[in-house]
């Protein structure tokens, strides 16, 4: 396998390496924003639950854990605007990677056509030299060319399905802080 590999990266063109390069880190940077946002979301998740659930058992405010908890201490008096505030910076900090993430899943398509149409043009040049052209020497010119989409592709398909996983985790935890701040905001007003 390994000698495969080599031997493709020996016959291909210093334009194909690099795209294969990018596509490569491309797909080093995916994987690790997914695994470190979603390590990140899931703990922050767990502790809004936790929070909203002791909300729902009759404790009176949000737990030490929560979000909110560090927007009520900032101000004596809660208010829907304060509250709603902090919701927002919440979804802005949910939301991190998740434009990097559409980028890579946007752009690595078309990286991985720009090395297969670099590489079908030298193979054409290559062609020309030659007198004759039959499918045998066409062929596997093309086929190698075409690895380049293939990895673009491939990237593209991880990226965007992170960024759909981290996109509905955020949303969840955007909705249990929602739910803590209506129900802190219904206690507010209750009293």
């Amino acid at each position: 396998m390994i000698d495969i590999i080599v031997g493709y990266l020996h016959r291909s063109s210093p334009i194909t390496i690099v795209v294969l390069g990018l596509l490569s880190f491309y797909l080093f940077i995916t994987v690790w924003t997914f695994v470190y946002r979603y390590l990140v979301l899931s703990r922050w998740l767990a502790k809004e639950s936790d929070s909203l659930q002791k909300m729902h058992m009759g404790a009176g405010s949000v737990t030490h854990a929560s979000i909110l908890k560090s927007c009520i201490k900032k101000a004596p008096d809660i208010s829907a605007r304060m509250l709603e505030m902090c919701e927002f910076a919440a979804t802005k900090e949910a939301t991190k990677g998740l434009t990097l993430l559409s980028m890579i899943a946007s752009t690595s398509p078309f990286i991985g056509l720009f090395g297969t149409v670099i590489s079908i043009l030298e193979a054409f040049a290559g062609l020309g030299i030659q007198k004759s052209a039959t499918l045998s020497v066409v062929a596997p010119a093309i086929s190698e060319a075409l690895v380049a989409t293939a990895a673009g592709i491939f990237v593209a398909v991880f990226a965007y399905s992170f960024h759909l996983l981290l996109k509905r985790r955020a949303y969840d935890l955007t909705t249990v802080i929602a739910m803590q701040k209506d129900m802190l905001l219904a206690n507010a007003h209750g009293k």
